[in-house]
């Protein structure tokens, strides 16, 4: 049994609208960072089958051109879909406690609503085939093993 060796995976994709503005950043050496919470939605039926809702609240970050991206595009109730992997942190409150939060490090992230650049108005509709609408941060890609990228770009091709 000790020779069993376990898949490292790690993938995430959810769906659902921003709760807040994003919030943009770069950091010291200027790489450019952005934060968003996103509500994703599930609707179930209970023990007397009637028809629930629940939220759930999850964090992302964005890097790079993927950031600068959302800066562009994003708002308080931005529908996306993110495409990414779930990655955990620990910082120190301001009353000195250490906090461990957990988000999806975003690798895709489609923008669901159309935007139209040429005079600056936003069209809320929701839309899939704005050809701007999905960016892609292959930033992390050089971690990945050969046999990793060579399955990821199968994976694409599917």
């Amino acid at each position: 049994m000790a020779d069993l060796k376990m898949p490292e995976l790690n993938s995430v994709v959810v769906a659902g609208n921003l709760t807040k503005d994003p919030v943009f950043r770069e950091t010291t050496n200027g790489t450019p960072v952005v934060n968003f919470h996103i509500a994703v939605n599930r609707r179930y039926k209970d023990s007397t089958n009637q028809w629930q809702e629940d939220v759930c609240y999850v964090g992302v970050v964005a890097w790079n051109k993927l950031a600068d991206s959302c800066r562009e595009r994003l708002f308080k109730g931005s529908a996306v879909l993110v495409d990414g992997e779930l990655q955990s942190r620990t910082f120190k409150t301001d009353e000195g406690k250490n906090r461990t939060i957990v988000e999806i490090k975003a690798k895709r992230i489609q923008f669901l609503n159309k935007f139209n650049k040429q005079n600056g108005d936003e069209d809320y509709s929701s839309t899939s085939d704005d050809e701007d609408s999905n960016y892609e941060d292959n930033s992390f890609d050089k971690f990945l093993t050969d046999e990793e990228s060579d399955l990821m770009n199968d994976s694409d091709k599917n």
